[in-house]
């Protein structure tokens, strides 16, 4: 079932059910795209995947999450963007651009003064990230505004379609989740203000591109942290995306402070499927296209979870910085399940502190790497990727961890 094509609602094909998760790449010079993005999603597009899904292009400077962001919010860079998603659509892959502002997510070298819908600040973070302040009203409209141009923009440029971020604690999540969001006007309070601004974003966008563009989202299950965003709220998002008509959800979990996508028990990485449980309660409200993603390694897996009728495409993100061409591998019969180890120092204080930051600046080292024309190296050392990160950041850069 891994190689069988997937039509979406819009009427646009994938050619199998291989759907290459967002990573963040931090490949970007000065907030432009890079022949090194290009390098690498012509790589993966080689590879046999169906889709595959940019990592974070933000709409905005001061939306930024990390120095090395792509930002998109003019017409500056189209050629380059463009050459970027015809790499991506190389052998028909479907190549989608994952729209994004990190909130009050900014460390303090990107964005001194972050935004956020409240003045709250994430707990753990300081030295690397300021407390946020509050966003206007008329601040929230523009930042709708900046969504559907950087959409528009992308059509423009050639992708395939977009897929709005509205996980992992960054702006979008923070409007949704109760603990981020104490707002009392239209934005904020009941569940219906606190959607109300991926809802305006993805009405925006779906009414000024074309039908067959396709629009998805990003969404957690939950935040999986007290007085977050639960799964009855996410489950309640769902029905009402599904009711607007969106081409496609992707279901993942966690924030800067309970990144869930790194911290996975054994006993769940053994399962593979992190969300199953979840995308059985989805299947049973919603007929939306739904893609899960975190764990799946094994060729079993993957299939299983497809006949099941649980998802209708298959998720799967940091094998593929290891294993570029995976799905060719699954056809032909060369692929070997992929044991994704924790990246750890074998100091135990330090990976207590910086296992989730290790992790994460690891697999982007596989990605460089990949952008240059190089093979992955799964060798490569965890202290390397430490002194790296301590030069270009100093001690704060191992306050967070991102999922």
């Amino acid at each position: 079932m891994l190689f069988q094509p997937f039509t979406f609602p819009n009427g646009t094909t994938a050619k199998n059910r291989f759907f290459k998760s967002a990573m963040e790449e931090q490949l970007a010079d000065n907030n432009k795209p890079t022949q090194n993005l290009v390098n690498l999603y012509r790589t993966w597009a080689k590879g046999g995947a169906g889709v595959l899904v940019t990592g974070n292009v933000m709409i905005n400077k001061e939306g930024k999450g990390s120095v090395n962001d792509v930002v998109v919010s003019n017409e500056d860079d189209l050629a380059m963007l463009t050459a970027w998603a015809d790499a991506g659509k190389t052998d028909g892959t479907l190549m989608i651009m994952q729209i994004n502002h990190a909130g009050k997510q900014s460390p303090k070298a990107v964005n001194p003064v972050p935004v956020a819908p409240s003045a709250v600040p994430l707990i753990g973070m300081d030295g690397f990230i300021n407390p946020p302040r509050e966003l206007a009203g008329d601040e929230i409209l523009g930042l709708i505004d900046g969504f559907v141009k950087t959409a528009q923009i992308a059509q423009k440029a050639g992708f395939s379609g977009v897929q709005i971020h509205a996980a992992h604690g960054y702006l979008i999540s923070q409007f949704l989740s109760p603990h981020h969001n104490t707002r009392t006007d239209e934005w904020g309070g009941c569940l219906d203000n606190r959607m109300r601004f991926l809802i305006k974003i993805y009405e925006g966008i779906r009414a000024s591109v074309r039908p067959d563009f396709l629009v998805g989202v990003k969404l957690n299950s939950a935040d999986f942290q007290k007085g977050g965003f639960d799964e009855n709220d996410s489950l309640a998002v769902v029905e009402k995306l599904s009711q607007m008509g969106i081409d496609f959800i992707e279901i993942s979990g966690g924030n800067y402070e309970s990144p869930q996508m790194l911290t996975a028990k054994q006993s769940t990485k053994e399962r593979e499927a992190f969300f199953i449980d979840y995308a059985k309660k989805m299947k049973k409200i919603s007929q939306v296209p739904l893609i899960i993603t975190g764990g799946f390694r094994s060729k079993t897996a993957m299939n299983e979870a497809l006949t099941s009728g649980d998802l209708d495409l298959v998720g799967i993100a940091r094998p593929f910085a290891l294993v570029p061409d995976l799905p060719n591998q699954i056809q032909n019969g060369t692929y070997r399940t992929l044991a994704t180890n924790r990246i750890q120092t074998g100091a135990s204080f330090i990976d207590k502190k910086a296992g989730a930051m290790l992790e994460m600046n690891w697999y982007m080292a596989q990605m460089r790497l990949i952008g240059e024309g190089k093979s992955p190296n799964p060798k490569l050392s965890a202290w390397k990727v430490l002194f790296k990160t301590l030069w270009e950041n100093g001690k704060a850069g191992l306050s967070t961890g991102r999922s």
